[in-house]
């Protein structure tokens, strides 16, 4: 056995070297010590305090030990305590339970208190060996010298928990008065050592300041048991935490920080400024800038307390019971609140009630400046025992300080849980409900930027609504349902939610899986299932935004973690603009140099033409040049922080315009202009520059190129205050000038006749001006879509699209087809296009998408977009999302829309600008397809209405104009049922007609399917075949095509399995048959 002491006196008193020694694990010098746990803590009669713990050591073993001595180099290490706060002492024996064959080791340590404050330590240590085979001495020794060499580290690692308690020390605050109610009670770190009550000190709590430090934050941690933890983080801009070694110049290429990483580490330090101990069962926590909200249960109340050293914190305690007369708005008052949010941009907080309801709250600050005055008085008069009170006790202790709320989310019980007796919310368990509700509402996020709610349910659903009116009705709701194809086993509950920063994606958490949502409702990306099998180490998720253009829609536009994709289909044959597997996308990577100081990317432009993209990130800005291939950067750091782009880029030709916050003076630019408020939207019409900012102010500059530089003129400005009630919420902004404005207007007088279109927090709204009495410009609102995610426009073009507007909501395109023509009824019945006035601009249709669309090219007919495809293999431990171009097209659903109506003459010119593509025959027979398909619904249904006895023939009609009609009705009637051909041919004619125009003009390939359609009719002469196959057979064979010979073979065979007609057709046809069951065609063997 040996054996070691020592002792050693510490200049801090006994409490503060106390609470050290239990709080000394984890630290820097402690790597050694994987795990410490608590297994029991109890109060002995005697007035001590016993704590029993288990910690995990790691060691190793010396180089001449045998191999095999232990089976692993870690041991577990049990620690006894015992606390004597009366005799401040604290006595603590550790010994090791494995290995002790090996080597036993048992440390006792004691801390005694000392009249001159200080404190004293005994060591005492004694390693025992039984293992024998000669080594039994050698391992005590080996353990007595590790012991004495770590003494030293374990001391040092001591004396900086110290130090951290030194400077983050504090005192037991006061709730209030003696006689004050005080359902919460702040204690000091030190109060895990609990000293008498009677000996118990309380002082005022302040929080240390000053030195180098910028700022103080405060993290509060909610426990299970009904504890607030807090903890201050300190920011130290001066100290470098962490220096990156010293690399050869050969190995520095292999070691290239990642997007973000160039920037050196901030140091951080986290204080525990102390711990709130709660009366009543703590349900949500809520931190706010100058004080700490809570819910409890057993009562069911709202609580504020102050942040400790806060300012007139007298003032702001205060203590809400739920009851109905000081929450008349809530719709059952015997209730508690599971969860309160908050929304910084609005001021307005979210709370989520045990019976399934959610309602918009905020506290009356004009009553609560009043009652702050009377808070110490009202409290002194209360000295009701700690339960529910009265009201009229309530409102003394706070006096007017009252909450306002609506309800935005409500579940109604069933009638048979209405009539049952009432149970009390307080008597449930966490996550235990009275009954089972599928709407009850779990968690709530709300979306200033779009006027949106979400709130997530019990059942899984996600349901959006938008904010409530004050005067119009409560707003429907739009359900989020997971398909069943990606939830089988279901979803569980929602877990959580959260908006992005744009307000543009929404995340959502359930108990299974989790999911991303547009903001129009359309899925983006999920996992169910497959991620349960996902190596976290190895899985990497991929960012990916869709950048829109209101007038530039012939290039898609990606902007992903650390590139961007430039759509290039359109410039492409017709064929690779629809095929899938077609490479389309310019993969443009983001330099490395600047994407590792200033990551992430928070805006992306391109131009009109595709040649020149450019990016803005953390600070500073790069652009890129498709001719050159190269990108261009600031060489020097300091003019690339000298700014931060805040606000939108745009390209106007190969000139870029930025809306930046400028730090220092900056002079590498063309033209500055200074702004008083910050810009919201940036847009480009012509050679025009609007500029939104949050003032709620457009402004109008012209843009003026010169031989040297390039210059803004403004024009003028309008306020839209009284039209746009958040300016912060305008995503988008164009306009629209009369044309005789533009061509002999001047450009000053453009805002005062200009129509102006916006989204508006979700909204597409056209505002079109009037002059008032007075001669001031007052504008209409015509909202005309809700939840709008982006939209293009096209004044200028392809036949109806012109003055046509395109919206996405999540769900598909919306098309008003001219709704921007905003010329007089006069002056476009000139033109011979009428006016549309503002009341009659409608929806014209809506075209269902299965993917995110991106742009949509007007000369060819097709929307692109993207989705993503999540895979798994079983040889691979991570999931693969493969992103896939997707196309769909919109011929077919204009066309409709003006058969419809009855306009055959724009259906014609519309459809005789794509008639050149490749797949204008597909277009033209899907438009059939959906017309055959309505008119015998209709006839199913007994609808006589003029539209339905004219749709068909009115297509058929419009089909005569184009070469291709034989084909497209031929192709149709194969797709469609044959209970179908009968109206079809009605209208269209006899197909014995179309088969003998097909072979008088050559197209064999047509008339073979007039043939298949003869058959199905019964209409083929009467032989079966004489005349229709045998002649066809005969083109067929003139002209070798014998893919078409084969086939009209086939077909023979099908009609008479007896090879009758067959043999007759050969025989017709001057095919003779050889002796030896060869055939001769003409002569040929």
């Amino acid at each position: 056995m040996r054996f070691y002491s020592q002792s050693f006196l510490y200049d801090d008193p006994w409490s503060i070297v106390s609470y050290a020694f239990f709080m000394r694990y984890p630290n820097p010098l402690a790597s050694h010590i994987l795990s410490c746990d608590v297994i029991s803590r109890t109060f002995n009669p005697s007035g001590t305090l016993s704590t029993t713990r288990l910690i995990l050591k790691s060691g190793a073993l010396p180089r001449w030990a045998p191999k095999g001595i232990v089976s692993r180099a870690e041991s577990w290490v049990i620690e006894e305590s015992e606390v004597d706060p009366a005799g401040r002492v604290v006595r603590c024996m550790t010994r090791n339970l494995d290995h002790v064959k090996v080597l036993h080791v048992e440390e006792r340590i004691v801390f005694q208190a000392v009249d001159d404050g200080k404190t004293h330590q005994t060591t005492e240590a004694r390693f025992v060996s039984n293992f024998g085979w000669g080594l039994t001495k050698k391992i005590e020794t080996h353990g007595l010298t590790k012991f004495k060499a770590n003494i030293q580290r374990s001391r040092q690692g001591f004396s900086m928990i110290l130090d951290l308690i030194r400077q983050s020390r504090m005192q037991p605050m006061a709730m209030g008065s003696s006689d004050s109610y005080t359902p919460s009670r702040f204690l000091s770190p030190s109060s895990d050592v609990r000293a008498p009550a009677d000996k118990a000190e309380e002082r005022p709590l302040g929080l240390r300041g000053g030195g180098s430090w910028l700022s103080l934050r405060n993290i509060v941690i909610q426990t299970a048991t009904s504890y607030l933890v807090i903890v201050t983080v300190e920011y130290d801009p001066e100290e470098t935490p962490y220096q990156p070694p010293q690399l050869a110049p050969s190995a520095q290429r292999h070691f290239l920080p990642g997007p973000g990483e160039a920037l050196s580490f901030q140091s951080i330090r986290l204080h525990l400024e102390g711990v709130v101990r709660l009366e009543g069962t703590l349900l949500s926590v809520l931190p706010r800038n100058g004080y700490i909200l809570f819910s409890t249960k057993s009562p069911s109340t709202v609580q504020r307390i102050p942040w400790p050293g806060a300012q007139a914190a007298d003032d702001l305690y205060a203590t809400w019971y739920l009851n109905d007369e000081d929450f008349p708005w809530l719709v059952d008052s015997d209730v508690c609140i599971t969860k309160m949010l908050y929304s910084k941009t609005t001021g307005i907080e979210t709370w989520v009630t045990s019976d399934g309801r959610a309602y918009l709250v905020q506290l009356d600050l004009s009553e609560e400046d009043h009652a702050r005055g009377s808070l110490s008085n009202a409290s002194q008069d209360s000295q009701q025992p700690q339960d529910r009170r009265s009201s009229q006790d309530i409102t003394r202790s706070h006096s007017e300080a009252r909450w306002q709320g609506t309800c935005i989310h409500s579940v109604e019980p069933p009638r048979w849980v209405q009539k049952r007796r009432r149970q009390d919310p307080s008597d449930m368990k966490d996550g235990e409900y009275p009954y089972h509700e599928p709407r009850r509402a779990m968690t709530v996020a709300m979306n200033t930027r779009f006027s949106l709610i979400a709130t997530g349910t019990h059942c899984g659903t996600v349901e959006l609504t938008g904010f409530p009116s004050e005067d119009g009705p409560p707003p429907k709701a739009q359900a989020l349902q997971i398909p069943d194809m990606y939830a089988r086993e279901g979803t569980g509950p929602v877990f959580s939610l959260e908006w992005s920063s744009d307000g543009y994606v929404l995340a959502v958490g359930w108990e299974k899986g989790w999911a991303i949502w547009s903001v129009g409702g359309r899925c983006l990306a999920w996992g169910f299932g497959v991620e349960y099998e996902v190596d976290p180490d190895k899985f990497q998720d991929s960012f990916m935004y869709g950048v829109t253009d209101l007038d530039n829609t012939q290039y898609a536009f990606l902007q992903m973690d650390d590139r961007v994709l430039v759509y290039r289909g359109a410039d492409q044959p017709d064929m690779s603009v629809i095929n899938p597997e077609s490479d389309v996308w310019q993969h443009v990577k983001i330099p490395h140099a600047y994407l590792s100081a200033n990551w992430p990317i928070r805006y992306s432009a391109l131009s009109a033409d595709g040649r020149l993209i450019a990016v803005a990130g953390r600070r500073g800005l790069a652009h890129y040049s498709t001719t050159s291939g190269r990108w261009k950067l600031f060489a020097d750091d300091l003019q690339e922080n000298a700014f931060a782009v805040k606000g939108g880029l745009l390209w106007f030709h190969h000139v870029l315009i930025a809306a930046v916050d400028v730090a220092n003076s900056y002079q590498n630019v063309l033209h500055r202009e200074i702004l008083t408020s910050p810009v919201v939207v940036l847009s480009l019409v012509d050679n025009s520059l609007l500029v939104y900012t949050a003032d709620n102010t457009l402004y109008h500059y012209l843009i003026i190129p010169t031989s040297e530089t390039i210059k803004l003129h403004q024009c003028g400005s309008i306020s839209f205050a009284g039209v746009i009630s958040v300016p912060g919420a305008v995503r988008s902004l164009s306009w629209m000038i009369p044309s005789a404005q533009k061509q002999l207007g001047d450009p000053v007088d453009d805002l005062g006749v200009a129509t102006v279109l916006m989204i508006v927090g979700g909204k597409l709204v056209l505002l079109r001006p009037r002059r008032s009495g007075d001669n001031e410009v007052r504008y209409d609102m015509h909202v005309l879509a809700d939840r709008i995610e982006f939209c293009w426009i096209h004044l200028r073009g392809i036949g109806t699209l012109e003055n046509s507007l395109w919206g996405y909501d999540g769900q598909g395109i919306r098309l008003w087809l001219n709704a921007l023509n905003i010329e007089s009824p006069s002056e476009a019945g000139a033109s011979g296009s009428p006016g549309v006035a503002q009341e009659n601009v409608k929806e014209s249709l809506n075209i269902p998408l299965q993917f995110y669309p991106l742009s949509v090219l007007m000369d060819k007919g097709i929307f692109i977009g993207v989705e993503y495809e999540a895979a798994t293999r079983a040889n691979l431990s991570f999931t693969m999302f493969r992103q896939v171009t997707s196309s769909h097209l919109f011929l077919h659903h204009v066309l409709l829309h003006h058969l419809e109506n009855g306009q055959v003459r724009e259906a014609i010119l519309f459809a005789s600008h794509y008639q050149h593509l490749v797949y204008f025959a597909h277009a033209l027979e899907m438009t059939l397809h959906n017309v055959v398909e309505k008119d015998a619904s209709a006839l199913q249904e007994g609808d006589g209405s003029t539209m339905r006895e004219h749709l068909l023939p009115d297509t058929i009609e419009f089909l005569d104009h184009f070469d291709v009609c034989l084909d497209v009705v031929v192709g149709c009637a194969r797709k469609i049922e044959m209970t179908r051909w009968a109206r079809l041919f009605d209208v269209v004619g006899n197909p014995k007609d179309m088969l003998e125009l097909c072979l008088s003009s050559n197209r064999l390939k047509t008339a073979g399917s007039y043939l298949l359609v003869l058959h199905g009719l019964d209409q083929l002469d009467a032989d079966g075949v004489g005349g229709d196959a045998v002649r066809l057979l005969r083109s067929a064979i003139a002209v070798k095509d014998w893919q078409l010979c084969r086939e009209i073979l086939r077909f023979l065979h099908f009609i008479d399995e007896t090879g009758g007609a067959l043999r007759k057709a050969l025989s017709e046809a001057n095919v003779i048959s050889a002796s030896n069951g060869a055939f001769t065609v003409n002569g040929i063997h």
